[in-house]
């Protein structure tokens, strides 16, 4: 029994990962008030956002608030994992560009993306694209259809995430151990850079053709993860307004 309980909340994180990057809106994201938006920004990436839960865990708080004098999204997770998930107006075949901040007042030194059982991050970004779903594996195959089942929408194609790291270096490129249709790229790493706003370009073609070692698709949606649920820690980062060129 232990076993069989044991392999189901592995299959219940499995889903969970490739839901993190779902490409609509289900029925189960909120939608409290959303992030500011600055109106100088030449294009605005992404309509207002909403709460995705995931299946089997406790749920992040995503607010609104102000940090340093950014406007921005505050995430506090307490042995919690979801995601504030924004859809694009369309799928993005032509951005390039990716600019984004985020801020961490600390981090959890266990915490890192590397290794399955203490998978949590301070800050995520991230992206999904959309893509062939025949040249899914079997395993793949298998989870995409139990999500499909038990959601009603079917997962992106690919997931690529940007991760503040407790432990991995910056520049690394982490495989999901629950799916190879989930990539992560450590953009900043320890401790060094806590209580100070961190601020981001990246080509998200490239960084996708480097994770995937494939052209990507196209984007279909960006969201913002802070998660301690594998860790049974907590976590607290704000997450400044992102845009694509």
């Amino acid at each position: 029994m232990t076993m069989i309980l044991s392999r189901g909340r592995l299959v219940l994180a499995a889903i969970s990962l490739v839901l993190a990057g779902c490409a609509g809106l289900p029925s189960a994201v909120e939608r409290p008030a959303s992030l500011p938006e600055d109106p100088q920004s030449p294009v605005v990436a992404t309509d207002a956002g909403g709460m995705q839960r995931l299946p089997g865990k406790r749920e992040t708080l995503y607010r609104p608030a102000q940090r340093l004098g950014q406007p921005c999204l505050h995430a506090r997770a307490e042995r919690s994992a979801s995601l504030w998930r924004m859809r694009l107006q369309a799928p993005r075949t032509e951005a390039r560009l990716l600019r984004f901040s985020w801020w961490a007042a600390d981090l959890d030194e266990r915490a890192t993306v590397a290794q399955a059982d203490s998978d949590d991050a301070v800050a995520r970004v991230v992206l999904a694209f959309d893509g062939d779903l025949s040249r899914l594996n079997a395993r793949n195959r298998m989870l995409f259809d139990l999500a499909h089942t038990l959601t009603g929408e079917m997962p992106p194609y690919a997931t690529l995430m940007y991760v503040w790291d407790a432990q991995a270096p910056v520049g690394s490129v982490i495989v999901s151990s629950r799916s190879d249709r989930i990539r992560k790229i450590v953009v900043e790493s320890g401790r060094g850079q806590l209580n100070g706003w961190r601020h981001y370009e990246r080509d998200v073609r490239a960084d996708f053709e480097r994770a995937f070692g494939e052209p990507s698709g196209p984007l279909t949606s960006l969201a913002y993860m802070t998660d301690a649920d594998n860790t049974q820690g907590r976590a607290e980062a704000c997450y400044g307004p992102a845009r694509l060129f």
